[in-house]
């Protein structure tokens, strides 16, 4: 492998996963040597304060420290730093499974722009999602942005996507926190991107603390954002 120009890069986007990181980096490892993968692996971290960047470092992975909180910051900030030609994106708390990441690879490699996971189509496993965001929230908004943006897209914020890095870079995302999951989508539309969407599982994660996702308020910063985006592109024509 090129270390300078590697085919794919993952990323991570990180703060306090040290109970989980390890697992996902492991999975990471095993599935691109059974695929013979080419790839470089990013920790995107956010603040840690638990032993995540000795984990990412004693994987061999590169660390990004990304000083501005939030979850767009943190991807921004990964994806920044990536030097492959396609870029997949996923969590590090061991909800996604690892060994799907090359159904999205080869939608990139057949050309596609972006190619979104869908829980919906794959497998959410028991415990893995509360009802409301299985019945009401994610199918909600994922329902207003095929309507309000015409795209192809039916689980707008799964975490598990992948995008060429070229395509990305036409993109210029600037949203900093949960809202980057509906930017990503909505900018793709807006450049005409080519979407398609593959299934994938949603595991019940590993940890034991709260997640990072606030429901109501992250859910409410998706749907003003949406209606935001949508005015200023009629705005624009």
């Amino acid at each position: 492998m090129d270390p300078k120009n590697p085919e794919l890069t993952i990323v991570l986007p990180c703060l306090n996963e040290a109970e989980t990181l390890g697992a996902c980096l492991t999975e990471i490892e095993e599935m691109l040597r059974v695929e013979s993968i080419e790839a470089e692996v990013i920790v995107a971290d956010n603040g840690s304060t638990d032993r995540s960047i000795e984990i990412a470092r004693e994987h061999g992975v590169i660390v990004m420290n990304v000083g501005e909180r939030g979850y767009g910051n943190a991807l921004r900030g990964g994806i920044r730093a990536a030097r492959g030609t396609y870029v997949i994106l996923g969590d590090a708390d061991q909800s996604y499974n690892f060994h799907e990441v090359p159904l999205l690879l080869t939608k990139l490699r057949a050309g596609d722009d972006l190619v979104m996971g869908n829980r919906f189509l794959g497998r959410i496993e028991k415990g893995a999602m509360p009802w409301s965001h299985r019945r009401i929230g994610n199918p909600l908004l994922s329902k207003i942005t095929r309507f309000l943006f015409h795209v192809p897209i039916h689980d707008v914020h799964c975490g598990l996507r992948g995008i060429r890095r070229a395509a990305y870079e036409t993109l210029k995302l600037k949203t900093t926190g949960m809202e980057f999951a509906s930017e990503m989508v909505v900018s793709a539309a807006h450049h005409k991107l080519t979407m398609s969407e593959v299934p994938v599982t949603l595991r019940r994660d590993g940890r034991t603390r709260r997640p990072h996702l606030r429901s109501i308020p992250d859910g409410w910063r998706h749907l003003k954002f949406l209606i935001a985006f949508h005015r200023n592109q009629a705005k624009i024509r």
